[in-house]
């Protein structure tokens, strides 16, 4: 059951983080100005800060299960 359930999760950080990622806006309005990102935040600094912080939080849950899973440190079940 938990490598199942690790798997989901490792799966779907891996989804959220591609998504993260298009929605980044380097230097113009990118695929962020399609979800209307700019009304959820007060300013484009609110918003492009909180997008860093979910997408490195992503970045680390990810790349942490993938070296658990690929270590083979769960148990097989």
């Amino acid at each position: 059951m938990l490598p199942t359930a690790v798997k989901i999760v490792w799966a779907a950080s891996a989804v959220g983080l591609a998504i993260l990622v298009l929605l980044h806006s380097p230097k113009g309005d990118g695929l962020g100005a399609l979800g209307g990102q700019a009304q959820l935040f007060t300013s484009t600094k609110s918003a492009e800060t909180t997008l860093n912080r979910v997408t490195w939080t992503l970045t680390i849950l990810f790349m942490g299960l993938t070296v658990v899973l690929s270590a083979g440190w769960l148990p097989q079940g």
